[in-house]
Formats: C-alpha cells, structure tokens, sequence
C-alpha cells in the first residue's frame, strides 16, 4: 500500500494526463483545424468558419465524452466482475451482456431483413439501434438474474453467463449466414465498435446511465470489499448476498449494456484497466481501486481514441483494434504471472 503522499501525487499526475488527452482528442480530427481556431470556438464560443462550431460541438466534444465515459463504465464493470467472481480474466461482458446486446442489434440489422422489407423503415438510425441491443441486454441480465435467485454457487453463475453468451453469439452468426450483404456489412462495422457515432442527443441517454451506474457501484464499496475476503465473511457481517449480486449485476449491465447499446462492444478495457490499478496503487482497497479504475479507463480508451484517428483523412481505425493493442498484453502478463505464482506455490 502506498503513503498518501504518493497517492496524491499520483492522482494529480493522472488527472492531469486525462485533461490533456481529452483536449487532445477535441483538438485532432480528419479536418485540419488551427488551435487558435479551436481555442476561439472553445472559450468565445465564434469563429469566421461556421464548420468549425459544426465539426467540435457535434463531433469532437461528444466523441471525447463519449471515450471519457466508456472508459469509466468498462472498467468499473470489469473491476466489479473480477471482484465478484475472483476471476483476474473476468470482464464486463462476462454474462453474456454484451452478446445479448450483440443478437438484439443482430435480429434489427440482419433479422428484419430476412423476414420482412427492410426499405419500409428507411435507414436504421442510431436509436433503433440502441433499443435492440438494450432489449437483447436486458434478456441476458432477466436470465441471469432469475437463476441468480436459486443458484448460491457464483461459479455457476459465471459458466452459465459464458453459456448464454455462446448460444446468442450462435444465433448471430446463424442470422449473419442467411442475411444479404448490405445488412450483413451494417452490423459488422457495428461489431466493430465506434465512439463517433454517438450524438448529443444520444450523451443525454449515455452519460446519465452510467452516473448511475457508478453511484451504485460506489454505494457498494463496503460490499464489494467484503466480497474479496468470500461470501461466507460476507454473510457474517450482516450483507444480504443475493441483494448485493442484484446490485453489482445490475450496476453492471447498466455500466457496459449502455457502452455496448451506444458505441458496440468495446473489448479489453474491462479485463486490464483494474489490473493497471492495482499494479499502480498496489492495494486491494476498492475506495482506492474504483476511482483509480475509473480514471484509467478513461485515459485509455481517450488515448486509443487518439490513436485511432489517421491525421488528414476521414477514416479511423477500429477502436477495437486499438483497445485488443493495448489490452492483449496485459491479459498475457496475467496469465504469465498467476502461472508463476501457481509454480512457486
């Protein structure tokens, strides 16, 4: 553990990496814009181009909200899995949220064109969207949360989370075959994952649902920390634990469901950003590690945001990609050293 000193110093060193990256990521786009032009709009709130009010208001300010709370909801989502099922790979898509997401947008996408006339709907916008993977999510959490109420064992739980998330993703990949190409094409650029696509309309749906989604994860700190020890420590402190998996399941599905619905599956972030805070902080203590998480996930997916944008051109890399480049190493690391530990002991 730390000194609080050095854990001062560190909150103010990462805060003030997550400024700079968010302005940042407000400053680079495919439109080469001058930083005096990009300060004007920002604090006078003119400029001499009116594109450039279109081009940061519409899409760089919610493009780098939307990186800043993505960031923020996988990786309390993955923090509170890992937590929950004692599991260092557990992720926030680890029930099968993010499948269920997954076959909602699946069954509009590719669904409605093989049973009915896809033109009747002219062009499927965002918020369709939106309310299949919110429908398909809250299928996965009704399933999990009905055997949660029977089942103690959280092992359990977990492969069976797995289970429901392997037979969605069948399901998919059997609307994927009979689907035309066109739709086909529409749900994999969705599958992709995107923080551009999300609108300012759209961060009034998103922002709120992952502040309460937070707000309950950190009304569950004392839970959370006594779930580290096990249930059977758990109960005797007085917790309810079928009330508390309510709880973190809930906050959960709400924190990555939202992300999933909004942006499409973002992975990796969930897996390596808790393991990066404990690494940094060097404490099991969750009021240390969820804000810790919480702004690390932020500064990541900023940073692949960043990463993602290729300078002078209209297209951007996957953010996917960038998030499996900076996740996948940590995931071996894992691996390498919990078999180290298992060989030694």
């Amino acid at each position: 553990m730390l000194q609080k000193k050095h854990i001062i110093l560190i909150w103010l060193l990462l805060s003030f990496i997550l400024i700079v990256l968010f302005i940042t990521d407000v400053f680079l786009g495919s439109v080469n814009i001058p930083v005096k032009e990009v300060l004007k709009v920002l604090f006078t709130g003119e400029t001499n181009h009116p594109e450039y009010l279109t081009i940061i208001y519409k899409f760089r300010i919610p493009k780098a909200l939307t990186a800043l709370f993505a960031g923020f909801a996988l990786s309390v989502s993955g923090l509170q899995m890992q937590t929950v099922f004692k599991n260092p790979l557990a992720g926030p898509y680890v029930l099968g949220i993010s499948a269920g997401a997954s076959l909602g947008v699946a069954i509009l996408v590719m669904g409605v064109s093989t049973f009915t006339v896809v033109s009747q709907f002219g062009v499927l916008g965002n918020w369709m969207v939106v309310i299949a993977a919110w429908l398909g999510s809250g299928l996965i959490l009704f399933l999990i949360l009905a055997i949660s109420v029977r089942v103690k064992d959280i092992m359990t739980i977990l492969i069976l989370g797995i289970m429901f998330g392997s037979a969605t993703s069948a399901i998919v990949n059997i609307l994927q075959y009979f689907s035309n190409e066109s739709m086909l094409k529409a749900f994999i650029v969705w599958t992709m994952g995107s923080l551009g696509g999300v609108s300012s309309a759209q961060l009034k749906v998103l922002i709120p649902s992952v502040v309460i989604g937070l707000l309950i994860t950190f009304l569950s700190l004392k839970l959370l920390n006594a779930m580290l020890v096990g249930e059977n420590y758990a109960k005797s402190m007085g917790l309810n634990i079928r009330l508390s998996r309510f709880l973190v399941f809930f906050s959960t599905s709400l924190l990555a469901g939202s992300v999933t619905a909004f942006c499409g599956p973002i992975g990796f972030i969930g897996i390596a950003v808790p393991h990066i805070a404990r690494m940094v902080f060097k404490t099991a203590n969750h009021k240390t590690l969820l804000p810790g998480s919480m702004i690390f996930g932020g500064i990541i997916l900023l940073l692949s945001d960043i990463i993602s944008q290729l300078p002078g051109q209209e297209r951007t890399l996957p953010i996917n990609s960038i998030t499996a480049l900076v996740g996948i190493p940590v995931v071996i690391w894992i691996i390498i050293r919990n078999q180290k530990l298992t060989s030694v002991s």
